[in-house]
């Protein structure tokens, strides 16, 4: 084999593990599940919840992705926000199907409501808000997250 195969193939594997590497910290690395919450603070109301799991990171409050049951008529009085798009997780985590969530809130099968700003407060005079939602389905199952915002 000469000089010139020997860089082609290290390059190749150095891109390899550089991809693989880079593909780990996007999707796994930085996100760390969250289990075994019994509650929710909607608005300032504590909501009961049940079979919460979820994911979250330090690294951005827009990583929060949570998949939960509660009972619907426990949830204080709210307007829809029909601006809610459920941002995609990570492929592993899959109790959260953004698309099919994403369908059901525009055929009015769940309802989402923005339940906090989670504006960091040296991010108040920028543009945007980061707001959590909770899209609720009427049997009790409910998906939380975070997305950003223009104001």
């Amino acid at each position: 084999m000469n000089a010139g195969r020997v860089v082609i193939v290290g390059l190749g594997l150095l891109g390899a593990i550089a991809g693989g590497v880079l593909y780990y910290t996007a999707n796994y690395a930085w996100y760390e599940r969250v289990t075994g919450l019994t509650s929710l603070d909607v608005r300032g109301t504590s909501v009961a919840i049940s079979d919460y799991d979820g994911i979250d990171s330090t690294t951005s409050p827009l990583k929060i992705r949570g998949c939960l049951r509660l009972d619907p008529a426990e949830l204080p009085v709210m307007e829809p926000a029909p601006e809610a798009t459920p941002l995609v997780p990570p492929p592993w985590f899959d109790c959260f199907d953004a698309g099919t969530l994403t369908e059901d809130l525009a055929a009015g099968r769940a309802v989402a409501h923005a339940i906090a700003d989670n504006t960091p407060p040296e991010e108040y005079h920028r543009d945007f808000a980061i707001i959590t939602y909770l899209a609720v389905y009427p049997d009790g199952r409910a998906f939380l997250w975070r997305q950003r915002n223009e104001v």
